[in-house]
């Protein structure tokens, strides 16, 4: 079984629906994200195997963000991404996507 590691986690600031990011896309803020998380883990885009996103309110913006946002982080086109959209539980969806790929934790 591989090794999954989790190296880090970056978001963006809180605003209000209509507030001062309504101008921003979603996908914006996750390249940003993603490329904060990327800086403070100290690795390259390329070292990265497979991004997984929740995402919530994501219409209009094209099909898989979470690819989207990859590319735009330097994420390599040859890397899977998969969106995960079910409003309030998809951080949690992705984070269980992730444990199935990966098998039960070990103590």
């Amino acid at each position: 079984m591989r090794e999954v590691v989790i190296a880090s986690a970056a978001r963006t600031a809180v605003g209000s629906f209509g507030g001062a990011f309504k101008s921003v896309s979603a996908v914006e803020l996750g390249v940003t994200a993603a490329k904060e998380a990327i800086k403070r883990a100290n690795i390259t885009p390329d070292m990265i195997d497979e991004s997984l996103l929740g995402g919530v309110l994501t219409a209009g913006l094209g099909q898989n963000i979470a690819r989207q946002i990859a590319l735009g982080a330097g994420i390599p086109v040859e890397k899977p991404a998969m969106t995960i959209n079910i409003v309030c539980g998809s951080g949690l969806r992705s984070w269980r996507a992730l444990r199935t790929r990966t098998g039960p934790r070990r103590r």
